[in-house]
């Protein structure tokens, strides 16, 4: 397994919808695995492939605690069934814009369908973190980041950082 290098903010890359991965092969598997060395060396407890400068239908995820066994999960081309009634605030930081956390409301449970590293058609009913994880790495998928949760005015501040620290650094 390798550790991929994780794209940041300005990169427009981010800002792209991927496209969804047509069969599951050993080159899916290969980037599913490189992908979870990724996000576990960040660490973090989701990625989206975008996020690797990959634009396919892919994402990890594992919110287990500290101390606990890896639960690792591996979600191809997921799809938002039904997004629960009851809301929850939690504050989300993403591996793509560093050292930033948003308070963001998002539904507390969520049903997705998606296909496994083994090319198997599954469901999940998701709560709680899993649920709030999973709506943030979709998003990612669909160009969306959690400075969009921001106003207009916050998320130009942040974005006015990113681009002068890529600046910097170039």
């Amino acid at each position: 397994m390798s550790i991929l290098p994780i794209i940041k903010l300005p990169d427009p890359l981010l800002r792209q919808v991927s496209d969804p991965i047509e069969r599951v092969d050993d080159e899916v598997r290969k980037l599913a695995d490189d992908m979870l060395a990724t996000m576990y060396g960040a660490p973090g407890v989701g990625l989206a492939a975008i996020q690797v400068g990959i634009a396919r239908r892919m994402l990890v995820l594992d919110v287990g605690g500290e101390g606990e066994p890896d639960q690792p999960l591996v979600m191809i081309n997921p799809e938002i069934i039904k997004l629960g009634g009851a809301m929850r605030s939690y504050e989300e930081g993403c591996l793509s814009i560093p050292d930033v956390r948003i308070d963001i409301e998002r539904p507390s449970s969520v049903e997705v369908r998606y296909i496994d590293r083994d090319g198997e058609l599954r469901t999940l009913n998701a709560t709680g973190l899993l649920a709030t994880a999973v709506q943030h790495e979709i998003d990612h998928l669909n160009g969306k980041l959690i400075i969009d949760f921001l106003s207009r005015l916050k998320r130009d501040i942040i974005v006015r950082r990113f681009k002068k620290q890529a600046k910097d650094l170039a």
